[in-house]
């Protein structure tokens, strides 16, 4: 099969009967990106401004805007989207512009019948350029939730380290901090936290500062009382020894998921249920997606936090990651749905397979 009917194959299958072949803009508003996946994945967007002064940016992926689109059309309407074209993204090495396409499964009632067509899109992709026996890692973004909401710890820090999963470094200087004794802040003695806001004011017009560029007084106000109820907030030890375990937990699915059930029942908590659907989830994956050798890895997350369920991702021999994809129940309702909408996706880097196939190629 030659380069250009692996790419007709691959427009043949986002096009498919019963997929809608979405045709999003190339120039979208940013918003989005900043508000839902964080300044991290918001510094690799490639923005522009329009002759009006409106700020854009190049898409940097098809699933917001795919979405957005769906929220018009109603947010509990079933659809089924594919998609195959270019993203943009800042990035350390390779084109700024590369193709991606994939397949965004939004409002379909049955969940397990929508995991497995996403699975078996991505099987059929791999097909598509030869890709046989692809390395699989999966996480549980649900089985951590559960783990987390189990451990003993100031509430306050829960969605403070939730923010941080699939953060491997973010998560470890956060642990790391909270083993060590907490160190009562400086601030201002003797002034009422209502009045705080006003000392702020003074102290930025005392040294020359704006009170309406860039963050205003009520708002580093609103951070430094947060910061003082986070410091005094104490971690139990065991806590975090427990939190670094479970992160480091990875391997065969079916050991890695006994190790989190011994762990669970050494800190008292009732996770059978998340271990099972997690392992239901992993058995469907490997069966619809006729794969071997799957790596749980307890830590592994998209660094997006709208994702729930079960996440996965398929590399190559040189460890480029190939297909990435799984269940993101709460993106519709963070765009504005009144509830959470199911719904799952996978994206298939298209360069990488075709590289990958050309250097199979290449050896034989």
């Amino acid at each position: 099969m030659t380069a250009d009917t692996r790419r007709e194959a691959l427009k043949n299958l986002v096009s498919t009967d019963g997929i809608s072949f979405a045709a999003t803009p190339i120039l979208i508003g940013p918003a989005p990106y900043f508000d839902l996946a964080g300044e991290e994945f918001g510094s690799r967007l490639i923005l522009t401004i329009g002759a009006d002064g409106s700020e854009f940016c190049l898409r940097p992926d098809f699933t917001l805007p795919i979405a957005i689109e769906h929220l018009k059309s109603g947010a509990s309407t079933p659809a089924a989207y594919g998609y195959l074209g270019p993203i943009f993204r800042q990035r350390t090495d390779g084109p700024a512009e590369f193709d991606q396409a994939g397949l965004e499964l939004l409002a379909l009632p049955d969940s397990d019948a929508a995991l497995d067509r996403v699975i078996g899109f991505a099987r059929a992709a791999l097909d598509i350029y030869g890709i046989a026996s692809p390395a699989i890692r999966v996480g549980s973004i649900d089985l951590f939730e559960a783990f987390l909401a189990s451990c003993d710890m100031p509430d306050v820090w829960r969605p403070r380290i939730r923010a941080r999963f699939g953060h491997p470094r973010a998560m470890t200087r956060l642990l790391d901090r909270l083993a060590d004794p907490h160190k009562p802040m400086e601030g201002p003695k003797g002034i009422p936290q209502q009045g705080i806001a006003d000392w702020v004011s003074e102290l930025m017009l005392t040294n020359g500062l704006s009170l309406t560029e860039s963050r205003g007084p009520d708002e580093i106000a609103r951070r430094y009382l947060e910061k003082q109820a986070l410091e005094a907030a104490h971690v139990p030890s065991h806590t975090i020894d427990l939190l670094r375990t479970y992160l480091a937990i990875s391997g065969d699915t079916d050991q890695a998921l006994s190790a989190i059930a011994e762990l669970a029942e050494r800190g008292g908590f009732a996770l059978s249920g998340a271990i099972e659907d997690a392992a239901a989830s992993v058995a469907q994956l490997r069966n619809s997606g006729r794969l071997s050798g799957l790596v749980f890895d307890a830590g592994f997350s998209p660094r997006l936090d709208y994702y729930t369920g079960i996440t996965f991702e398929m590399t190559g021999k040189d460890g480029a990651v190939l297909v990435s994809g799984g269940q993101y129940d709460r993106l519709l309702k963070r765009l504005g749905a009144e509830t959470e909408i199911p719904a799952v996706g996978c994206a298939v880097w298209v360069e990488r397979l075709e590289a990958s196939c050309g250097a199979g190629e290449a050896g034989q």
